[in-house]
């Protein structure tokens, strides 16, 4: 069994995520172990971009928080390099195309699964593009993981076929952030996907940031993804962060815990 296929085998799935090197790599590192500690199945690790179009603006500010402090790939690679000589929970990047091409594709998914990470998330990648990356992913064993969306209605099943890893549900329209209500029928595309692929684990993500939210779309899908609400407590808290990170996953968790016991 994969390490991510393993992060969804024992009840709910929450997948925190961190903007790499927001407001260093040290609290970073810090804060991905106080977060495997804490009870994350999985970590999403955001290599910042100059443009993530994906995101709003409190992932928007972390990405030029962390490009303006000088922050390089590799540096990131090393700090995952340290990481894994302790932290045995499955990680996965996020980032943008550019930022592999500009690595060079063969050179940024070899290292990334020479490091022990485990997959790759490209959300400004459409399906429709995506064989510029998968075949070199397959190659190095490195999971491409595809994303739906609520517009995706007649694709879902077709994307759903050839995912792998887990799929990112994406549960509203527009950017990354926080929302007070999520009125998508994300249990429907849930629910596409896992006819047309019953063996892959589904996660929701974009606009979760409350246990009673997570436990929602848990409810109705293998896990929860939350970025903003955590990236807003490192840019709160800077490198005083930990602690916060730390709690915070530790109540999310606890919220899926509830559901996947009831």
């Amino acid at each position: 069994m994969s390490r991510i296929a393993e992060a969804f085998a024992h009840g709910k799935a929450f997948i925190p995520f961190l903007t790499c090197a927001d407001p260093d790599l040290e609290t970073t590192e810090a804060a991905v172990r106080a977060m495997a500690q804490a009870g994350a199945d999985l970590i999403e690790l955001g290599i910042p971009f100059s443009d993530p179009t994906a995101e709003g603006p409190v992932i928007q500010a972390a990405n030029e928080r962390a490009l303006a402090g000088g922050v390089t790939t590799d540096q990131i690679f090393d700090m995952v390099r340290r990481l894994r000589r302790d932290v045995t929970v499955p990680m996965v990047f996020m980032t943008y195309a550019n930022v592999v091409f500009s690595y060079g594709t063969e050179r940024f998914i070899s290292t990334a699964a020479d490091i022990g990470m485990d997959g790759l998330i490209l959300p400004d990648v459409p399906y429709e593009e995506k064989e510029e990356f998968a075949p070199t992913c397959r190659r190095y064993s490195l999971d491409l993981i595809s994303l739906i969306a609520p517009t995706s209605e007649d694709r879902i099943a077709m994307i759903a076929r050839e995912a792998e890893g887990f799929l990112y549900c994406v549960s509203s329209l527009g950017v990354t952030g926080v929302r007070t209500e999520i009125t998508t029928d994300v249990g429907r595309m849930v629910h596409l996907a896992k006819a047309a692929n019953p063996e892959i684990p589904c996660a929701i993500g974009f606009g979760i940031s409350t246990p009673e939210q997570a436990a929602a779309m848990a409810a109705v899908s293998d896990g929860a993804i939350v970025g903003s609400a955590i990236v807003k407590l490192a840019g709160q808290y800077g490198r005083q962060a930990v602690p916060h990170i730390a709690a915070y996953v530790s109540s999310m968790k606890q919220g899926l815990v509830k559901t996947t016991a009831g």
